[in-house]
């Protein structure tokens, strides 16, 4: 489908013609939220330079999310194209404009993989969720992911999943859900506290034998249902020191198991996730206060590839292991009135290898890459200004044993690299705020861009699937600026629009090599450049009824390339019109009825000009209807149901992927 850029012009005209038909009265709590992202202490929203939005964990439920993937909850805010390829595969999606490797996504102030964890981690250990827009590369380093699309920058937005911390009561929340392709699933949550110690614990498992998600053509060719089994279990505690919740440790600890097939006989896979974070907060004399973070992230994947189209028997088990430990340890010191200078390092460490079975076992690539950053940012109000000026002194290093199995020819890599960030905010009144920031980013190819999974010599190959390498690969510097406003003319009633310019030198981008979507290829698009603009309306004209509405317009390409195929190419992955629009109801009798729609127009999946791998758009509808039971002792029992997809949509997406269409998923949840 093709989306007008009318639509822009129409939502705009509505929000302007509702604001200016409302009086000036007092603003809502939206204006007051308390946030941690933009300064990593909790402060309130009008006195961070970034655009934050926030998403509460009671929003979730309302949020049909079918494929299970984080990305889906985020896909309804402004700027968010989330391509989640299936319930086994990653999100594909972009942000702001750029591919969504240019989102940092973080745990509790921790970085976390774009396409792995999105897909391990379960939203019912979230408090919220955290969404800052425009570039955070001061206080928040770049990911070294080595697997999917490589390392991941926050330039053009940051997600912050923050966990549960303290217990106000306990309490248990159990569900049992069914659904189409014999989808069967259950959920269980208990949380506690037990003097200064407060934990949580939680389960989910689910059991499908799901359907064909390939498009005509596509390298997946399912000749069966691709089933699959998904165990996740998780654990939180919080202990308060001397009963004081800003002098505290708490731990988490995560793991999946996803196990199941692609829909033939040896195309089996076995996934092992792990995350474990920590987090010490200590307050220090003279308004100064400490925070230490250390995690660890473990992926452990294994996959059958077969002789298909030739055969379908069994050539080789393959599997890629990544561990990934992340450190950051930062030092807040208010001073002044209300202004806050934060000093930080953080550190990274990560090992990367790949293999395959065939005869015997056939090492692939071996690699451990390293960060090591400090940075220190000045946080300042002036009457109704709020100024922000941040800097950060990177050194990232590569040390390769292995590509494709030998020795390389170059054996190490490193880099040094100063980022700097500003930011300002005009708080006119408690209704209306302008911001304007702007900020700098670094990322250096991953091992998986430039070693690749499969051969150079195996290009254009039917059969052979996988990613070849690239090792020519330079790094690329980025650059990010945005500025917007927020009206909050009356209770109830929100208003937005950001605009946001973002250019990038030799960016490195991941094009479609095979028409059937089999094997990609990493490699430097040149200069480009992205424009774009964001506008939402959030309204609640009644105490039981609730809508938003959402526009982004992106103008996204290559502005110089020697090579003329690229150059004045689109970037792929980007759509240039995205629209959200929903509604929330409250009916008599505990009944909430909520409906969304999302539309996309189409995207590219090549930097070419000749051959850009066009998609077409597509829209997406889904609605929840639920009954809830309560009583006087705080019991409480839902009964829902969730269509997916109610137009039965069957659009393609990227990698040779396709939406299976209409499915429907039901079920109960009981919380005491």
């Amino acid at each position: 489908m093709r989306i007008s850029i009318t639509m822009a012009a129409a939502l705009w005209g509505a929000l302007v013609g509702t604001a200016a038909a409302a009086d000036e009265v007092a603003p809502t709590v939206q204006m007051e939220e308390v946030v941690v992202t933009g300064s990593k202490l909790p402060v309130t929203a009008g006195n961070v330079t970034q655009k934050i939005d926030i998403l509460r964990a009671t929003d979730f439920d309302a949020l049909v999310n079918t494929n299970g993937n984080l990305a889906g909850l985020l896909s309804y805010t402004p700027g968010n194209y989330a391509s989640v390829l299936s319930r086994n595969d990653a999100n594909w999606g972009s942000a702001s404009g750029m591919a969504h490797t240019y989102k940092g996504y973080l745990l509790d102030g921790l970085p976390i993989d774009a396409f792995i964890d999105l897909q391990s981690l379960d939203p019912w250990a979230f408090a919220r969720i955290e969404e800052q827009r425009g570039a955070a590369a001061v206080l928040y380093p770049t990911y070294l992911a080595m697997d999917f699309a490589g390392n991941q920058s926050p330039l053009a937005g940051t997600a912050n999943f923050v966990l549960r911390q303290q217990v106000d009561q306990p309490r248990t929340r159990a569900a049992t859900y069914c659904g189409s392709y014999n989808t069967v699933g259950t959920r269980f949550y208990r949380q506690q506290a037990a003097g200064n110690f407060h934990w949580f614990a939680g389960g989910h498992y689910e059991d499908s034998d799901y359907t064909n998600y390939g498009s005509p053509g596509s390298w997946l060719q399912m000749i069966d249902n691709p089933g699959y089994q998904k165990t996740k279990v998780y654990a939180h505690g919080t202990y308060l020191m001397d009963g004081r919740s800003d002098h505290r440790l708490s731990v988490y600890a995560h793991r999946t198991w996803h196990r199941g097939d692609a829909g033939r006989p040896y195309r089996g896979f076995d996934n092992t996730y792990t995350t474990l974070n920590s987090h010490y907060l200590r307050p220090l004399a003279h308004g100064a206060m400490a925070q230490f973070r250390v995690g660890y992230r473990g992926y452990d994947r294994s996959w059958e590839e077969d002789n298909y189209p030739v055969s379908i028997l069994l050539r080789s088990r393959n599997g890629a292991r990544q561990e990934i430990v992340p450190t950051d340890l930062s030092l807040s010191i208010a001073h002044g009135s209300n202004d806050v200078l934060t000093l930080g390092t953080d550190y990274q460490v990560a090992w990367y290898e790949t293999y395959d079975y065939t005869d015997q076992y056939h090492p692939g690539n071996d690699a451990r890459a390293m960060h090591v950053g400090a940075y220190a940012q000045e946080e300042q109000t002036w009457r109704d200004w709020v100024f922000r000026l941040g800097g950060r002194a990177n050194h990232i290093r590569h040390d390769i044993d292995r590509l494709q199995g030998a020795a390389p020819g170059d054996d190490q890599a490193s880099w040094n690299k100063a980022l700097v960030s500003a930011g300002a905010r005009w708080n006119r009144h408690r209704q209306l705020s302008v911001f304007a920031n702007v900020g700098t980013s670094f990322r250096a190819p991953s091992l998986k861009s430039v070693g690749g999974t499969i051969p150079l010599a195996d290009r254009g190959k039917d059969g052979i699937n996988g990613q070849l390498p690239n090792p020519d690969l330079k790094p690329e510097s980025g650059l990010s600026l945005d500025a917007g406003a927020e009206y909050q003319p009356q209770p109830g009633l929100y208003l937005g629009a950001r605009g946001f310019l973002l250019r990038i030198t030799d960016q490195i981008s991941t094009a479609v090599v095979t028409a059937s979507g089999s094997q990609s290829q990493d490699i430097n698009a040149g200069e480009t450049r992205t424009l774009g603009l964001e506008l939402e309306v959030r309204h609640e004209p009644l105490s039981w009824a609730r809508w938003q509405a959402n526009y982004t317009l992106t103008q996204a390409e290559v502005t110089s390339n020697p090579d003329p195929d690229r150059d004045g190419a689109h970037l792929s992955f980007v759509p240039r019109h995205v629209a959200n629009l929903g509604g929330q109801l409250d009916l008599p009798g505990q009944v909430g009825l909520s409906a969304h729609l999302q539309a996309c127009s189409g995207i590219r999946q090549n930097v070419s000009r000749a051959n850009p791998g066009r998609l077409d758009g597509w829209s997406l509808v889904t609605a929840r209807l639920e009954k809830n039971f309560a009583d006087r002792d705080g019991r409480q029992v839902q009964v829902y149901l969730e269509p997916y997809n109610l137009t039965d949509n069957h659009f393609d997406m990227a990698w040779g992927f396709r939406d299976p269409g209409l499915s429907t998923t039901g079920g109960i949840s009981v919380s005491f």
